[in-house]
């Protein structure tokens, strides 16, 4: 992922920087990392690699391993985790409890499926963390200075 915007802060090794929000916004995992400032403008937390300043215009690049990781992270797991729940649900709930197979495995496949946004949120916060899967801004476009 490649976004060119305005950088709007300076945190210390980090920059705040204002990008034109797309249409793949919506649906993007990139959690705490970029978020919306209302109307057609996102933000994006990156590295300040390039020494940006107030009022550049930058390259911000995520590296697509990080966009597959946290697409896996945010849709894969929990998907896999309901699928098993239902299954699970259907063969083992159902007998346990007397209940109809259909409604054991709505139960347990959506209760999985919670489980694992809750597990999702756990790693998200652990990886948002981390330098290396953060946001990178790369180039300086137009300095202001």
């Amino acid at each position: 992922m490649e976004e060119i915007g305005v950088v709007r802060e300076i945190n210390g090794p980090k920059a705040l920087v204002a990008v034109q929000k797309q249409s793949s916004c919506e649906s993007c995992p990139g959690g705490k990392l970029c978020s919306s400032m209302g109307g057609n403008e996102g933000r994006i937390e990156a590295l300040n690699n390039a020494h940006a300043r107030v009022g550049d215009t930058v390259r911000v690049v995520l590296k697509p391993y990080t966009y597959l990781k946290g697409t896996l992270l945010v849709y894969g797991i929990p998907s896999l985790l309901l699928i098993i729940g239902a299954v699970i649900g259907k063969e083992y709930l159902a007998p346990l409890l007397g209940m109809d197979p259909d409604g054991a495995s709505a139960l347990g496949g959506f209760g999985l499926f919670a489980l694992g946004f809750l597990l999702m949120r756990l790693f998200t916060r652990k990886f948002e963390a981390k330098k290396e899967y953060m946001p990178v801004i790369e180039e300086i476009l137009n300095p202001e200075h």
